[in-house]
């Protein structure tokens, strides 16, 4: 059964038949979710149109629609991800998605209520016209009949792109009777199986691995672009760039790249010129209601400013791009590609519109013009989380006692499925019981009204109504940055396409070392033609590298970087190379005679305590990453290994490397160990001092420092301490590896960017890997390993 949170005489003010403002007050973030919900179901057939004030906005949007409401159909609409007037194209999986709303809405209604939910950035700029979507498809059923011309020309002509391999949405291949292509909209390329024009069959496969997952009954292929270049479409852009811009007398090679029907970087910010008007996504809707975030209307003013100075920017830098010799961008005037204010107002002054607001009723207007959806901020342990003599699990667990006496439903929420089965097993040691589980509202709402759910959803603040109380993860252990996962990206020297290069780049060949990239250049090479890069050598030689061999290929660097080029055909190269090869043999001789020395050796298994361990992860003011979460857990499984643990964290700065070091410190510390942190400079000594006193502050554990920006006496005192084993941890310098050092009872070394330090310390690091569990974090690229993934040593 739906969950309806307004009663009939709260809406009495909404008809979605006429055209009304209805203010709904008391909808904060979560509450308002299901508010949205219950406009949907009254919208009917019409459905709803609700402009969110940013992208993040709209994915918890979007995330609290498919908890509170999974009866309700969401469409999302996203913004392109790019600057107004920019050089860059939206991103592919975002133009898939605009494009798979606007297909669905030409097409048959979903059934039973739904969303199209946008961004205010979205909905002010304009998009295709409904008629270019209408026959831009291509069907084909197993059995049925695939003329291959024409497929390859619907392909072409609607944004895909030729390779060698598929691996990204928009890509095909052909080979033979075998038609690879990535659609989008869909998580893995197909595979067309073709018997003559005969569609033999349709399977999904992994673009890794190239094994065959599921099979389908058939394709039903959308533009993989907003942007067809067919020659309708051309011309109708050639048309119009010169009555805008005048004739084309320079080098234009936007102008040149459309008309030869080649797919140009940023040519979307061009939009009007390729079809013969545009539309607005309230044409795609056209009796939908609509509503609105709170601030959306002045946030709009804020972006059409916005637009218009990136526009002004364009036209006046014209003149310095004409003297410096760079191609002119020539910017479309923002009345074709984007809306302006009166537009936007008289488009809803024809519809039902709900404008929500997270504060409480205000007086005035009438009944029909405000709605009060009852809801409130919920309670912020902020208070709580600053007084040190105050645990904020138990500051929690009474006012849910008092929200329970005041009949409320307590539901507490967290971002994760990690987090929430920790805040579950938190929950429980303070006295919470149960705290069951639910992944979704029906769940909640089947179970004991006094129980208290957690669930997973990741809405900033939670919020208070009537009957029910929703308590966040935020609102307990304070601001977090939930990091979506994402996509694994290559190398960033390796180079993709020729596009990438300019011309007087350095780069690396796979064979004959460095030199520089010159241009590209078409030779004819058994009677036909190849488009080659020229690569410059020292003393004038050229070499040319096919596009398609490119990935022999790495960037170096920039012309200004000061390399010596190599000789073509000369030895300096190879014999680097040789060099390299035995410098890496040595140290992984010196690698393996360490590793077998530690193999005979025994530890004692350090097991995670329980519950402290859960309170001290919580204090963590981020959401794990999927890479952060194996590598503490690999860590913490060494160290219970009964071995003395070799293990290398490797992730560029910022990934989150320290708090695998402050998990595995806390671990061992705890577990009556002492723990030494050994950094190369005094500046990451201080640092990673106040870092890891902040987040044992309350513990019983005692830090010490030792580096030159601290005084003699204290430098003293903590030799002293690590002597007699009053000091648990210790973060240091190489000062830390001197002959003179003792420790009491040393369990774990955590050291930070081990290739700064020297030989002499290096050495002194080997002597304490025989005897301790070593941690070492660095942020040098290893290849072939993903960020922040821990690795044992070799």
């Amino acid at each position: 059964m739906p969950d309806t949170v307004l009663p009939a005489a709260v809406l009495s003010g909404f008809d979605p038949d006429q055209p009304r403002r209805l203010v709904v007050s008391g909808a904060p973030e979560g509450h308002d979710a299901r508010v949205l919900a219950d406009v949907a179901r009254r919208a009917g057939a019409a459905g709803l149109l609700h402009v969110a004030l940013d992208d993040a906005r709209m994915a918890r949007v979007q995330e609290a629609l498919a908890f509170f409401a999974p009866d309700v159909t969401v469409l999302p609409f996203p913004a392109w991800d790019c600057l107004p007037y920019d050089r860059v194209s939206p991103n592919g999986d975002i133009v898939a998605q605009r494009i798979e709303a606007l297909t669905t809405l030409l097409g048959p209604k979903p059934k039973g209520p739904f969303i199209v939910l946008t961004t205010l950035n979205a909905a002010l700029q304009k998009v295709p016209p409904r008629l270019a979507f209408r026959n831009a498809t291509f069907t084909a059923k197993v059995g049925g009949r695939v003329n291959v011309d024409t497929l390859q020309r619907f392909l072409a002509n609607n944004g895909y792109t030729r390779a060698q391999t598929v691996r990204e949405a928009g890509e095909y291949a052909v080979r033979g009777g075998i038609i690879d292509l990535f659609p989008p909209g869909t998580p893995e390329p197909l595979r067309l199986d073709l018997f003559g024009d005969e569609l033999e069959g349709v399977r999904a496969f992994d673009p890794m691995t190239q094994l065959t997952t599921e099979k389908r009954t058939g394709i039903d292929l959308k533009p993989m672009s907003e942007i067809f270049l067919d020659d309708p479409s051309v011309q109708r852009f050639r048309t119009g760039y010169r009555e805008l811009f005048g004739a084309v007398t320079d080098s234009d090679p936007l102008y040149e790249g459309i008309s030869a029907g080649r797919k140009m970087p940023g040519m979307e910010h061009w939009l009007p010129l390729f079809h013969a008007g545009l539309d607005t996504l309230f044409d795609y809707v056209p009796g939908a209601a609509v509503s609105l975030d709170p601030q959306a209307e002045e946030a709009r003013d804020s972006r059409l400013t916005q637009v218009a100075d990136f526009y002004e920017a364009r036209r006046t830098f014209q003149e310095v791009e004409k003297k410096s010799g760079t191609p002119v961008y020539k910017p479309v005037p923002t009345s074709t590609l984007f809306l302006d204010g009166d537009v936007w107002d008289r488009q809803l002054s024809f519809r039902a519109v709900v404008q929500l607001s997270a504060f409480a009723a205000v007086e005035g207007g009438s009944n029909r013009d405000l709605a009060d959806a009852g809801g409130r901020r919920g309670h912020d342990f902020a208070e709580a989380r600053a007084n040190p003599d105050v645990n904020v699990f138990n500051a929690l667990a009474q006012h849910i006692d008092q929200l329970r006496a005041d009949g409320r439903r307590v539901v507490v929420a967290g971002y994760s499925q990690g987090a929430r089965d920790r805040l579950a097993k938190m929950l429980k040691e303070h006295g919470i019981d149960p705290a069951p589980t639910a992944d979704a509202w029906a769940e909640v709402q089947g179970l004991a009204a006094k129980a208290t759910a957690v669930v997973v959803l990741g809405i900033d603040h939670g919020f208070a109504t009537p009957d029910l109380a929703f308590i966040t993860e935020q609102d307990i252990l304070g601001d977090r940055l939930a990091r979506p996962a994402q996509k694994k990206r290559r190398a960033a020297n390796f180079i993709a396409e020729a596009a990438s290069l300019a011309t007087g780049d350095l780069v690396v060949h796979v064979d004959h070392g460095i030199g520089r990239y010159d241009g590209l250049e078409t030779l004819t090479v058994t009677g036909a033609p190849h488009d080659c890069l020229r690569i410059i050598y020292d003393g004038g030689d050229k070499l040319y590298v096919p596009v398609e061999n490119i990935e022999v290929l790495s960037r170096f660097g920039s012309e200004d970087s000061g390399a010596q080029l190599d000789k073509l055909g000369g030895v300096g190269w190879q014999s680097r190379k040789a060099r390299v090869k035995k410098r890496l043999k040595d140290m992984a001789d010196a690698l393996l005679r360490i590793a077998a020395e530690r193999a005979l050796r025994k530890a004692p298994p350090i097991e995670v305590p329980d519950g402290v361990y859960d309170e001290f992860a919580a204090r963590f003011p981020y959401a794990e990453t999927e890479d952060q979460l194996r590598a503490i857990e690999d860590v913490l499984e060494d160290l219970n290994s009964g071995q003395p643990m070799d293990r290398l964290v490797c992730g560029d700065v910022g990934f989150g490397k320290t708090e695998v070091a402050l998990r595995a410190a806390f671990v061992a510390a705890m577990s009556g160990l002492q723990v030494a942190v050994v950094v190369p400079t005094t500046l990451l000594a201080r640092q990673h001092s106040r870092t890891f006193e902040k987040r044992f502050a309350g513990l019983p554990i005692r830090m010490g420092q030792l580096s030159r920006l601290v005084t003699a006496k204290e430098a003293n005192l903590t030799k002293a301490g690590l002597a007699d084993g009053t000091i648990d941890i210790v973060v240091g310098t190489h000062a830390l590896l001197a002959q003179s050092i003792q420790f009491s009872r040393l369990g774990l070394v955590i050291v930070d960017e081990e290739q700064h330090f020297g030989v002499k310390q290096k050495e002194r690091l080997k002597q304490l890997r025989t005897d301790v569990h070593v941690l070492t974090l660095t942020a040098t690229p290893i290849p072939a390993h993903p960020a922040t993934g821990a690795q044992r040593r070799a």
